[in-house]
């Protein structure tokens, strides 16, 4: 276990805010009256084939004061018990869902002060039950509200009582007194004792691991964290047994991935949950279950290959067979999990399979993926459009100083009418770089059938706004140390030269396909952004303002981690199934967290260091750069979603900081950033560019850095990727094959009929299959979806005005869609739609779409929570 920072002190001056002086005045009562009476309301949720009854009953609440101290404790006085009876159940229209709703009525001296907290508990053997909201209405009929969404288990197994505050925050020098020590204890026991062991699901225990849990004793995997030669971002710790093959390793989860430990209120719920696999099996089933079977039951090797691109689009026919019988039948029940086997078998048997559009890439025109203008406006307005950055030197150089092959006469004459050293002064020629995190890899990847360049892509900035691709290099190690072996391959219409071409664009979207899944959206979101929620919840109490502005970003993504780390980047997982990495995934991906800085994951800071955009001082420019491509999509759409953010921050942290001084002074937030430099991102601890958290300025920014990472970054990576990756030619996720040299028997193979070759050189069937059925399923948004500018509740705080200026932030977003709009309507913009006719959409808020599910390819979920 990692070393944590020491522990936070509380200033001994505590300020009560303004705010409790108004909420004292509601519960004063006249002076004749012996006590008062506060009324409580606590909403259970239970869902439909819950066991035990009405979930919640004979619950027992104890009422905490936030203002009154008593002397024998220290802490805020407290009421009797009393406990919930009877309860009201009313059935969630369009759900699975009943809300109980209990009401207690507790009796409290005159004296007892404002009601800030209360506790729970569960007195049942078994039960857990899900407490949605609570609140407590005063003798002046103020109404305080708690907003729980939180799990109550057995008190027999938490061996203490739950805890919930009201929903006012206070930074920790302003707590009232009556909840200082409780604020304190609920943040330690967050953090747990140190005890070693395996934790339980009732358990609320945060604490940091490396990532040991990727291999098993049949395929090894370095752990990744704690390790100069394999740095990481830390996950969180589940305390499992060694692995058998690894004492500093953690075990597999046994029963597939459903037993892996995540703190109850991190959990998907079991509504989506059951989605999930629902969705996983379903696309499984249609996609996989056919290639699967032509496989088993076929003796030649040459089935693994698709023979034309019809049959490739015979993968969206709801006609194939995908019945599972027989010898197959038991071929899959015998090797795979007994649960997961039952699903794919009666999925399979439904007489009404379901059917699924063609990716978006091919529904207008079936070969708009090959054309050069496509495969260049991606680069813009695609699902990853975060690698392109403008060339300042030519040749392109590596980082060890070897210049690329790519020589000016490969291109001068395609520069429309510019001399070469015009366009690159003028910021006119552009590069797609996989070269150099892949030479070192390429001698241990090519190996099993795979064959990998790394590759470089020139490109021209057109005059219409839109780019022209100028020639690829493909590269190989060489057998003498420091040498490589490159191919530079040019545009060309037709014959020879243009099937060539069509293959060099097929590895070098099989570059960006890894780079994309593995760090853009691995990496870059998911893993990075763990750390940061295991420490909120260690260090900021769910009263700190910075907490609760944070949470909604955090919803479901430490849950949706543990599973990845069960069957998407494990050993022998889906992403070493269908990426050309391989078993080498991961350390690619560690070897490239040795460039991460999260001061460049902003988006006007990446745009800067790709050279797309400028330093602009204009005092009305409210982003603080320009961009020197009119027409780039992602840029455009994420820069306004940027500044909303940003505003919608600033507003936030000025409420509750009003100077720097508060802001240094804040233990829990000082505490908070110096373990994700110190533990959460330990390897990176002596890094330089790491922000200071002196001043307000500071906070806004890196809070909003981590927002966007959470939100409009991922959505922008990920929702789409069924309709740009979904037809496997236009992205390949691997090559089989090199490209053959003149001369050579694999040439005269090409020359013969550069269509099979392409084919062959595509993944295999069962790749290509498995492949697409991921993308289907990572490109959906599920149930309870809860989208940028929204919040699941309208009691999240207290504050009016906080809640004005979020109702603001969210009217921003509403006006964002209709410049999107408007954006995507203008027929000089042709970066917008392109030769495929798709509309980029993957940075349109969909605000009034809550609840929206499927594959939408539009929408900002406020978390990481696919």
């Amino acid at each position: 276990m990692e070393e944590v920072p020491g522990r936070e002190t509380v200033s001994s001056k505590r300020m009560i805010s303004s705010r409790l002086s108004q909420k004292r005045s509601d519960v004063s009562v006249h002076n004749h009256q012996k006590a008062m009476i506060l009324k409580g309301t606590f909403v259970v949720v239970q869902n439909e084939g819950q066991s035990g009854g009405a979930a919640g009953k004979s619950s027992c609440v104890q009422i905490y004061s936030g203002t009154e101290l008593d002397p024998k404790t220290g802490k805020g006085k407290l009421s009797d018990v009393a406990h919930f009876k009877g309860g009201k159940r009313k059935k969630q229209e369009g759900t699975t869902e009943t809300l109980i709703t209990y009401r207690i009525t507790i009796r409290v001296d005159l004296n007892f002060g404002i009601p800030l907290a209360f506790l729970i508990k569960n007195p049942h053997n078994k039960k857990r039950f899900y407490l949605q909201h609570a609140s407590i209405e005063t003798p002046t009929n103020q109404i305080i509200h708690f907003p729980c969404s939180s799990w109550i288990y057995p008190f027999k197994n938490i061996k203490s009582h739950r805890i919930f505050f009201s929903n006012t925050c206070y930074i920790p020098r302003e707590t009232p007194r009556g909840l200082v020590g409780l604020r304190m204890e609920e943040i330690e026991r967050m953090r747990g004792n140190g005890e070693s062991g395996e934790r339980k699901e009732w358990e609320r225990i945060y604490e940091y691991e490396v990532y040991n849990d990727l291999g098993d004793p049949q395929n090894p995997r370095p752990a990744l964290g704690r390790s100069r030669w394999y740095p990481y971002p830390r996950r969180l710790r589940t305390g499992r047994q060694p692995s058998s093959s690894s004492m500093s390793g953690e075990s597999r989860p046994e029963s597939m991935l459903w037993n892996i430990y995540v703190p109850a209120d991190e959990r998907c719920s079991p509504k989506k949950l059951n989605e999930l696999q629902s969705k996983a099996v379903q696309a499984f089933v249609y996609f996989v279950i056919p290639e699967l079977k032509l496989l088993l039951e076929s003796d030649s090797s040459s089935d693994d290959t698709f023979r034309s691109f019809q049959e490739i689009l015979n993968l969206f026919s709801p006609n194939r067979d995908r019945k599972v019988e027989g010898s197959f039948r038991d071929t899959i029940k015998n090797t795979l999990v007994p649960q997961l086997a039952k699903a794919i078998t009666h999925q399979a048997s439904l007489k009404s399979p379901l059917r699924y559009p063609l990716p978006q890439i091919i529904s207008e025109d079936e070969w708009a993926w090959m054309d050069d203008m496509e495969f260049a406006r991606q680069m813009l307005a695609g699902i990853h459009p975060l690698r392109i950055q403008r060339l300042k030197i030519f040749p392109p150089q590596s980082k060890t100083g070897m210049n690329s092959s790519i020589e000016s006469a490969h291109i001068e004459h395609n520069l429309e009418g510019l001399t070469l050293p015009q366009a690159v002064q003028e910021g006119r020629i552009f590069i797609l770089d996989h070269h150099d995190y892949l030479i070192p890899f390429l001698n241990r990847i090519n190996t099993n059938g795979v064959c990998a360049y790394a590759s470089r892509t020139l490109l021209l900035l057109r005059n219409d706004g839109t780019l022209k691709p100028l020639a690829i290099e493909l590269s190989l190690p060489s057998f003498s140390v420091g040498n490589e072996q490159h191919r530079v391959f040019l545009p060309a219409e037709e014959g020879v030269e243009a099937a060539l071409w069509q293959l060099a664009k097929a590895h070098v979207a099989a570059n960006d396909n890894l780079y994309h899944q593995l760090i853009c959206h691995w990496l870059h979101t998911h893993a990075v952004v763990e750390p940061f929620i295991i420490a909120t919840r260690r260090r900021l109490s769910v009263m700190h303002p910075i907490h609760r502005i944070l949470s909604p970003h955090f919803k479901d993504t430490i849950h949706i981690n543990a599973l990845a780390r069960c069957i998407l980047v494990n050993a022998e997982g889906i992403l070493e199934k269908t990426l050309f990495s391989g078993e080498k995934s991961m350390e690619i991906s560690s070897e490239l967290y040795k460039q991460w800085r999260f001061n460049e994951q902003g988006l006007p800071a990446d745009l800067l260091k790709r050279g797309l955009a400028i330093e602009d001082p204009d005092a009305n420019n409210p982003v603080g750069i320009q961009l020197i491509l009119e027409d780039y999509p992602y840029a455009t759409d994420g820069l306004e979603i940027w500044v909303a953010i940003k505003q919608w921050v600033k507003d936030f942290c000025s409420f509750f900081y009003k100077n720097d001084d508060a802001v240094k002074s804040d233990a829990e937030l000082q505490a908070w950033w110096t373990e994700i430099q110190h533990v959460g991102h330990g390897d990176k601890r002596n890094e330089t560019w790491w922000k200071q958290m002196t001043n307000v300025s500071n906070l806004v920014e890196e809070l909003t850095t981590l927002i966007w990472i959470a939100s409009a970054m991922h959505a922008s990576i990920n929702y789409g990727q069924y309709a740009y990756s979904g037809y496997p030619p236009g992205r390949p996720t691997l090559c089989r094959q090199f490209i053959p040299d003149e001369g050579t028997y694999e040439f005269g193979e090409f020359l013969k009929d550069p269509d099979k070759f392409f084919l062959k050189m595509l993944p295999g069937r069962f790749e290509m299959s498995l492949g697409v059925a991921l993308v289907e399923v990572l490109s959906q948004h599920t149930c309870d979806e809860v989208y940028l500018g929204c919040q699941p509740s309208p009691e999240w705080i207290d504050n009016e005005e906080v809640r004005k200026r979020f109702a603001q932030f969210g009217e921003e977003l509403k006006r964002i869609q209709t410049r999107i709009l408007g954006r995507n309507n203008d027929p000089r913009l042709k970066n917008r739609r392109g030769p495929a006719k798709m509309t980029y959409n993957l940075l349109y808020p969909n605000t009034t779409s809550s609840g929206s599910k499927g594959v939408m390819g539009r929408g900002i979920p406020n978390s990481i929570s696919i």
